[in-house]
């Protein structure tokens, strides 16, 4: 087996695998990975969803990996799109990478700068 830790930093990923179903909320400062499902919502620095994940649920992100399913509102700085991915709800961003043929049936809002 694997060990993902970042002795450095000592964090490791959170990973809902393939075939598991979480309903709770996710709330880290690291990388999240979801190959399964989750109903509930995310807050992570960086989450992956996976070509079979699913997320029921807002999220809240530097950056987003959408491979999979969201079903809910988004909050991200970068969101990274790719082909099959789905969502509904509303994506929020400041960058926005498409790639492929994607199921977005969401409204796209852009962030605006805060002024300081």
């Amino acid at each position: 087996m694997l060990a993902f830790t970042n002795a450095d930093e000592k964090k490791s990923p959170t990973i809902v695998g393939a075939g598991c179903k979480l309903k709770g909320n996710i709330d880290t400062d690291h990388t999240v990975q979801i190959h399964g499902i989750v109903h509930g919502n995310i807050v992570a620095e960086t989450l992956i969803i996976g070509r079979g994940g699913k997320v029921i649920g807002d999220i809240t992100a530097n950056t987003l990996f959408l491979h999979g399913s969201l079903n809910g509102d988004a909050n991200v700085k970068i969101a990274n799109v790719f082909s099959n991915a789905t969502m509904t709800g509303t994506l929020y961003y400041k960058t926005l990478n498409i790639t492929g043929n994607t199921g977005l049936e969401c409204k796209l809002e852009k962030r605006k700068e805060s002024k300081k």
